[in-house]
């Protein structure tokens, strides 16, 4: 890790106001970096989760708003910014299945216009943001980057076409991007359409948490290792056109999990199976386990919050701000 590599630099972050993407910026304003944050309008200029960022780090971010599908809003967002972080898409699987052209139009065509953006003003680099959902259920385990792509909902087939496009991006015009594939990251400011704050929400303010697939297994990844990988990406010299699986390399069922949460509570809850949270079954990913060797060897990254520690956080946060979760609510 280069210490001083962040001072001064012109930076723009997408996605700017959602679960990882802010502790991205407060992570990099906190380095040194010049922050430009793009985050989707609204009437009522909400940042989303920036606004839980320190007030003395949130003066220090310049937020530009627009929507990833206008192209010249995104080209003005990347005006006089030379290393891109691309994290803005829509993320719920759920919610995917019901609007799957709003999913396509974000997620592939926002994509192609960062690239073409990022292409015509040659920035030093881009740092793409894929998921483990591409990868689908397993075939093999650990998962290493060429395990066969599987677009097992329409969330998951967007993102492959948003990283094969920026794959063709770097083979066609040599534009510097690097993607990352970040496996199931948990931690503070996540929303209760994760499975972790679903979980902890229902935990601390009901007796019976209802879930859906309990056998399902996840790789869990802290926010702040996450947020490590990225910054390696994107300083790392000479890993332009790879791909990085940012996983713990470990997996625990959600069943598994959420009794781990339950204990950390302290108070005696069930667990019900609730059919309405099942995905069509064709379209469940039973199995996710990361192969992280690449990123280890070649970015010099690895995980350093292991899961006890990291939900211990996660239920401490979530507890302080209650105010934000719907535990009753199925929240997609």
């Amino acid at each position: 890790m280069i210490e001083n590599f962040w001072a001064g630099r012109s930076t723009l972050v997408t996605g700017a106001g959602g679960f990882i993407a802010s502790h991205l910026v407060e992570t990099l304003v906190l380095r040194g970096a010049q922050v430009r944050a793009f985050v989707r309008y609204n009437s009522r200029g909400d940042p989303g989760l920036l606004a839980h960022l320190p007030p003395e780090v949130l003066r220090r971010v310049e937020i530009v708003t627009g929507d990833l599908s206008d192209l010249p809003a995104v080209r003005a967002a990347m005006r006089d910014t030379t290393q891109i972080f691309h994290l803005g898409a829509l993320i719920a699987i759920p919610y995917s299945y019901a609007h799957p052209a709003q999913v396509v139009a974000t997620n592939v065509v926002g994509t192609l216009n960062v690239l073409l953006a990022a292409h015509e003003q040659r920035v030093a680099r881009v740092v793409h943001t894929s998921t483990s959902e591409v990868y689908g259920t397993a075939l093999r385990v650990p998962m290493d980057e060429t395990h066969p792509l599987q677009g097992q909902s329409p969330y998951s087939a967007s993102k492959i076409g948003a990283d094969k496009i920026a794959e063709s991006f770097y083979c066609a015009y040599n534009l510097p991007v690097v993607t990352v594939r970040p496996f199931n990251t948990y931690g503070p400011r996540q929303s209760a359409r994760a499975v972790i704050p679903t979980i902890i929400a229902q935990a601390l303010t009901q007796d019976v948490i209802r879930l859906g697939n309990l056998d399902a297994r996840r790789d869990l990844t802290f926010v702040a290792d996450t947020v490590a990988g990225f910054l390696c990406a994107a300083q790392t010299p000479g890993v332009e056109g790879q791909t990085f699986n940012l996983g713990a390399g470990m997996e625990i069922t959600i069943g598994d999990l959420a009794r781990q949460i339950i204990a950390l509570v302290g108070k005696p809850v069930e667990i019900v199976l609730d059919a309405a949270r099942l995905r069509p079954e064709k379209s469940e990913v039973q199995r996710l386990l990361s192969d992280n060797s690449r990123a280890r060897q070649v970015l010099g990254w690895q995980p350093r919050v292991g899961i006890e520690e990291g939900l211990r956080i996660t239920v401490n946060w979530i507890a302080e701000h209650l105010a934000l979760y719907r535990p009753a609510e199925y929240q997609v």
